[in-house]
């Protein structure tokens, strides 16, 4: 039988041994506590800069990767994202570790204009421009493609398509879908950059997060 390798423990911290504080001094012993909260399991325990265990930060950093691999597997498997998105991913490192969610505000700060354009649009009686409409859509689509917004970008398709028949009641329902979606869309995508917020605190990365 192979023999199973031991994992190296995830802090290796070898302190020097505590003069024992005497019962009748809770002054020290308080001030002990207030330095190390952690420090009742009867040695000082080495904490990172967010105030936990290194050994809780590195349980932490597990769950919130299980967390983001588990909402992603579900937006594209939903088909609410497309490889598109993991390009961007790929595109961000160390150095520019908020690229992605950067692209996504731009996206969504263009997306909510172009959204109150469609909706005046159409709330116009007077309305009969589907070729403007038709400009908004077009804009809609790429920067949807651009980010891997695959369920935007085809709820966009069928709106133009009702557009292309100047089929306003059918623009107006197309409308109603992009905005859920839309929402949808963001919500989720808020939820992801949260997740890897708290992965970069976890793993004690030092470069700064958007907020």
């Amino acid at each position: 039988m192979s023999k199973v390798k031991q994992q190296k423990p995830l802090c290796v911290w070898n302190p020097k041994p505590l003069k024992r504080v005497k019962p009748t001094n809770k002054k020290r012993l308080r001030e002990r506590e207030k330095t190390n909260p952690f420090s009742f399991l009867g040695q000082l325990i080495p904490l990172a800069k967010t105030g936990l265990p290194l050994w809780m930060l590195g349980l932490a950093a597990d769950r919130l990767r299980a967390d983001m691999n588990r909402l992603l597997s579900f937006l594209f498997h939903q088909g609410i994202l497309d490889e598109q998105f993991l390009q961007l991913q790929q595109l961000q490192d160390e150095t520019s570790p908020n690229f992605v969610s950067e692209v996504v505000n731009i996206y969504f700060h263009e997306s909510e204009k172009l959204l109150r354009n469609l909706r005046s649009l159409l709330m116009d009686r007077e309305f009969s421009d589907y070729n403007k409409m038709g400009i908004h859509l077009n804009q809609f689509m790429g920067s949807s493609s651009s980010i891997g917004a695959k369920r935007i970008r085809n709820v966009c398709l069928a709106f133009r398509a009702a557009s292309d028949q100047n089929n306003r009641a059918g623009c107006l329902s197309a409308l109603e879908v992009l905005e859920h979606e839309y929402c949808f869309l963001k919500n989720k995508l808020h939820e992801l950059f949260q997740i890897q917020q708290q992965r970069v605190l976890a793993a004690g990365v030092r470069y700064p997060m958007q907020h």
